[in-house]
């Protein structure tokens, strides 16, 4: 299975297939290219957005505006969710921060609650389906900003936050098209792919990653939650141990059974570009194989054999990035 992107959208958008680029050459290299060269970027300091939520918490999310030098008019907000472990200065949030105010789009680097820059204002954590968090922020939005709708692009778990919360409905500002690149969308058969014996150094390294994220300086966890998350000792067990009963679930089971993207997909009714590699380390393929995508004509698959986790590493650059770009411009450009 080499590609399977439908006729149509690859005529109406005019894209080529993903070929790798030289040397990042597997999956692997796709997948951690990133943190092997560091790329750095272009970008302007932005305007800091704050967003306070209304649960009583007290916490702030933070995003970062950037406007483009030649804005094209019609063109609404982009809004970019990282993924696990992410925030605004991610590789993959800056390299399509720039592909976009390129092309004349505003674009809002959101930080997830307790995400980055985030973390010092926030009690509680962002979690996979935490979509109350980007609701309030899409309706806090200056109506000036808003006024033209927005696009949005959610990456691995943001991308399945994205996915779930366009199934849930219920948008305060019109989102006119969205695109997910590596989702996790069967959450429990992704958190399972990380205890298989390939996936082992990926494994250590972003459970360590997800711990210091957790007992960072900021506000404090009691010490009962210290201790689960120190006790983990996988990914499986951070979520059965932590997240999932921090939250108000009974465990890992029932966290993922509950907020996994794929039941919300046949309920999508925005346009939605969802970009995923078959060859993906960390997420089966096989999880987007068994979707009836057919079902719904608001989703359009772009299902690549090679690209990686959230890589996609092509001659002449990022090969999701001019796929969302151009998905953009079709249906809000």
């Amino acid at each position: 299975m080499s590609e399977t992107i439908p006729e149509m959208l690859e005529g109406a958008i005019n894209l080529p297939p993903f070929r790798e680029r030289w040397p990042w050459r597997g999956p692997h290299l796709q997948t951690v290219r990133n943190t092997l060269s560091r790329p750095r970027f272009r970008l302007a300091a932005g305007e800091r957005l704050r967003f306070p939520m209304a649960d009583g918490s007290g916490d702030v999310l933070l995003g970062l505006l950037n406007r483009p030098g030649r804005p094209v008019a019609g063109r609404p907000l982009a809004v970019l969710i990282h993924g696990l472990t992410g925030c605004e200065t991610g590789s993959y949030m800056q390299a399509t921060a720039v592909a976009l105010l390129a092309a004349g789009w505003p674009v809002l680097r959101l930080n997830l609650r307790g995400a980055g820059p985030s973390r010092d204002l926030c009690r509680l954590r962002y979690h996979a389906g935490r979509t109350r968090d980007i609701r309030e922020v899409l309706a806090q939005l200056p109506p000036a900003l808003t006024a033209d709708g927005v696009v949005m692009a959610g990456y691995s778990l943001g991308g399945n936050a994205l996915l779930k919360l366009l199934g849930e409905g219920d948008l305060p500002v019109p989102v006119r098209a969205a695109a997910s690149i590596s989702a996790p969308i069967d959450l429990r058969r992704s958190s399972l792919a990380f205890l298989e014996p390939r996936n082992r150094l990926y494994h250590r390294w972003l459970l360590a990653r997800m711990k210091e994220e957790s007992l960072a300086p900021g506000p404090g966890l009691e010490p009962r939650w210290i201790d689960a998350i120190r006790r983990s000792r996988s990914v499986w067990d951070f979520d059965d141990l932590f997240v999932a009963p921090w939250n108000g679930w009974s465990g890992a089971e029932e966290y993922y059974r509950v907020n996994s993207a794929a039941g919300f997909l046949e309920t999508i009714r925005v346009p939605t570009l969802v970009i995923h590699a078959l060859d993906d380390p960390w997420i089966p393929g096989d999880c987007y194989r068994a979707v009836a995508w057919e079902r719904n004509p608001s989703l359009h698959p772009l299902l690549p054999a090679g690209g990686g986790h959230v890589g996609f590493h092509a001659p002449g650059g990022v090969w999701h990035d001019r796929c969302l770009t151009a998905f953009f411009g079709r249906h809000a450009g």
